[in-house]
């Protein structure tokens, strides 16, 4: 028995050596049936069978891992998303950009004025150029709110030229439509930012605004609460537009016509509001009047004055919608022509101020 066991172990470690090296052979053939039963238990599959099941592995292993990376893939939709947030981010910061460098030129231009201010105030007389007449002692001068105002229009007097030597330029280059419509809404916007400009200045001095002083000696004889006559610019325009179509002529004719009654109502709300303020400083005894009347008197009179600046700003409303609704019965080239027009008018009137003011004089 113990013999049979120690050939079952030998034939056993026999048999599994020779599995490693896949060659099965039987040293030892016995009719007691050990090697058989060992042999049926411990005989592993053909090498065939053994690569049949490795690619059969592989193949499950690939395709799950073909099936992880599709359910990993993300749809289009969300690579549409994805794409679209990353254009927003990026229009986001080009707008922070934008931004900060608006703010960066408006922080120069402001401190290039506060120092322009700071030397006026040190020379202690404000040079308007050719723009104006103010100088120190002139009412106003000295208000920080009127010279700045100054400065900003004679900066706006050499835009206004620009623009219409641009206008100039571009028609006699026959531009396109799509330029001139460009020029002239840059023009129309200009003419808004000196309105704003005034409506700010109204606040510091009204007077000043009213008087004229920043503009030339020229312009002030034709100035209507301080600025142009819709009307009378109105005439000057239309002959320089033509050939005007029947419909433009009945427009421009209407708008004429509503103007010229703003005007008229406007005018005779100053002449109003100049009986009511000179009844106010006599509704007491002239001579030597009593204190509490004179100062009862002065507030009233300055209550007044405080409806001054709304005609201001009426008329220069006025004159704003009268160039936009002429903006819009006129074509583009028309348009143009009308702002051009406009420039060269009022260079000419700054002209004939330089003029007269240096004119030869007869000694006296």
């Amino acid at each position: 028995m113990n013999s049979s066991v120690a050939e079952f172990s030998s034939s056993e470690r026999m048999v599994l050596y020779e599995a490693s090296h896949h060659q099965w052979r039987e040293p030892f053939k016995h009719d007691n049936g050990y090697n058989t039963g060992v042999s049926l238990i411990l005989q592993p599959d053909s090498g065939a069978d053994i690569m049949r099941s490795e690619d059969g592995l592989n193949g499950m292993l690939a395709t799950s891992k073909s099936s992880d990376q599709e359910a990993n893939k993300p749809s289009e939709k969300a690579l549409r998303r994805l794409a679209q947030n990353r254009e927003a981010a990026r229009k986001s910061r080009l707008r922070k950009k934008a931004y900060v460098q608006q703010l960066e030129s408006s922080r120069l231009k402001l401190t290039q004025l506060e120092q322009e201010l700071e030397r006026s105030r040190q020379q202690g007389v404000y040079a308007g150029g050719n723009t104006g007449d103010s100088i120190h002692g002139i009412p106003g001068a000295n208000n920080a709110g009127v010279v700045l105002f100054e400065m900003e229009y004679s900066t706006w007097v050499e835009d206004q030229k620009r623009g219409t030597d641009a206008l100039r330029t571009a028609l006699h280059a026959r531009a396109t439509d799509l330029e001139l419509r460009i020029l002239v809404e840059g023009g129309l916007k200009l003419y808004d930012d000196l309105f704003d400009m005034k409506a700010t200045a109204a606040k510091s001095d009204v007077f000043h605004l009213m008087s004229g002083m920043w503009r030339t000696t020229a312009e002030r004889f034709f100035l209507w609460i301080g600025g142009f006559r819709p009307s009378e610019l109105l005439k000057i325009l239309t002959p320089q537009l033509e050939p005007l179509t029947e419909n433009q002529v009945i427009a421009i004719c209407g708008l004429q016509q509503s103007s010229q009654q703003a005007e008229d109502a406007l005018s005779q709300g100053m002449e109003k509001l100049q009986q009511t303020l000179a009844e106010a400083l006599v509704s007491a005894p002239l001579g030597a009047p009593n204190v509490t009347d004179y100062v009862g008197q002065m507030a009233t009179a300055m209550d007044k004055l405080e409806a001054l600046a709304s005609f201001i700003l009426q008329a220069d409303n006025l004159r704003r919608q009268t160039l936009q609704r002429m903006y819009r019965i006129l074509t583009v080239r028309q348009a143009a022509r009308g702002l051009l027009v406009l420039g060269d008018y009022f260079q000419r009137l700054r002209a004939l101020s330089s003029l007269w003011t240096a004119r030869p004089r007869e000694p006296a």
